[in-house]
């Protein structure tokens, strides 16, 4: 105690408050709830973002089968949350971070699910094992631990005002939807004019919660279970792709489509002496291309008929 006393010896009283202040401001922000989920969730969200679904997603490798499947999770996810949202609207822990007509995305996943299922579109899908699982959290949390809402919000609307936008670009490109937006009505927020000044008063509101720190540090638990919860139904999204791609070859051989490495075709035969493969093209590709043509399928009949006519002679 009494080196206490001897080191603030001789110091300014200006000096010691300015000391003071940089410290102070800066425990003050490591305690803002935006902050703590920020770097709280860093780890999770980076492994969110190096799933095998995300990665074939930003490269434009999906299958608009998928993407239905995955806008089918969406749909279920955000009934639940905006179910448990209107709930607690007025609970102080989540009213300032009640915003329906900006954020909620339901009715635009309604749009999306009539587009690529059709008007009994609520005949035809069902909630995924992984999905339910999310779902049940959800509810489970607005039930019964409400400030935790806080956690899935976060995690949900962040990620769709910014990232969302790239893979709304991503999709319309590699599925061939129109630009008008149909089928991505979900990636469209209508009423959020600024997305990055919207999310900057988000975070404002969500800093001014009166929580102690207790509760956000449950808070940022959360949010790291959401982030998994995510990462569980990217998994099944793309098992989903490998039980596609197998059907795919199953129902017929796979074709090598005469772009990139004709290596990969599994009817090509390099020539070991040839040092190169230009000017090489998938002989599978052009035979299937020829017997596409009329002329030749009668020919090809022609021949397999007294092929087998012959054998049934030599055989007598």
């Amino acid at each position: 105690m009494s080196s206490e006393v001897e080191t603030s010896e001789g110091v300014d009283e200006s000096e010691k408050k300015n000391s003071v202040a940089p410290e102070k401001e800066n425990h003050t922000k490591m305690a803002d709830l935006s902050e703590l989920l920020k770097e709280g969730t860093k780890e999770a969200h980076d492994r969110a973002e190096n799933t095998q679904f995300v990665k074939d997603f930003l490269k434009g490798n999906i299958r608009k089968e998928l993407f239905k499947l995955a806008t089918t999770a969406l749909y279920f996810t955000y009934s639940a949350l905006e179910e448990e949202m209107d709930r607690n609207k007025d609970h102080p822990a989540f009213a300032p971070l009640y915003f329906p007509t900006e954020l909620h995305r339901k009715e635009a996943l309604i749009k999306d699910m009539e587009y690529f299922f059709g008007e009994n579109w609520e005949e035809q899908v069902k909630c995924s094992e992984a999905a339910q699982k999310y779902v049940d959290r959800i509810h489970y949390v607005g039930q019964n631990e409400p400030e935790l809402l806080v956690a899935h919000a976060y995690t949900r609307y962040m990620g769709d005002l910014s990232g969302g936008q790239v893979l709304k670009k991503v999709a319309q490109r590699a599925l061939k939807l129109p630009s008008t937006g149909e089928g991505t009505q979900f990636y469209l927020f209508e009423h959020v004019d600024n997305a990055q000044q919207f999310k900057q008063f988000y975070r404002a509101r969500m800093n001014a919660l009166d929580l102690n720190l207790k509760t956000k540090e449950r808070i940022v638990e959360e949010a790291n279970k959401a982030f998994e919860y995510n990462m569980q139904i990217f998994n099944e999204l793309d098992q989903a792709g490998s039980i596609l791609a197998r059907e795919t070859q199953e129902d017929g051989l796979p074709m090598h489509d005469g772009k990139g490495d004709i290596r990969k075709c599994p009817f090509y035969a390099a020539q070991p002496d040839k040092g190169t493969l230009e000017g090489s093209s998938c002989p599978f590709r052009t035979a299937m291309a020829l017997l596409r043509k009329p002329s030749l399928q009668f020919i090809l009949a022609a021949s397999v008929a007294l092929a087998a006519g012959l054998l049934a002679w030599y055989n007598m």
